[in-house]
């Protein structure tokens, strides 16, 4: 059983869904985001920070962080790519 972690989340977020233009949102298969997610992509992208800088931020390790991270992008691409909606958890 995964034990339960706390990470620091400073970002907010004023939007749960995104979707693909045109199609009902129970027509589409979703892909879910944890918020460490966005907040992991909002420190590397939107804030320009390093890994070990954005991982001191949600006080993490760099290696955590770089996880994080790696699965937000591969689960966005995944939505982009194959027209699913993306929900924040």
């Amino acid at each position: 059983m995964p034990r339960y972690v706390k990470r620091k989340i400073r970002g907010r977020f004023n939007h749960k869904c995104f979707k693909p233009c045109g199609v009902r949102a129970n027509e589409l298969d979703e892909v879910v985001l944890m918020a460490s997610e966005i907040e992991a992509m909002r420190l590397t992208d939107i804030e320009n920070l390093y890994q070990e800088a954005a991982a001191k931020k949600m006080e993490v390790s760099r290696a955590t962080f770089g996880r994080i991270l790696s699965n937000a992008r591969v689960k966005i691409t995944d939505a982009l790519l194959n027209g699913k909606a993306i929900n924040i958890e």
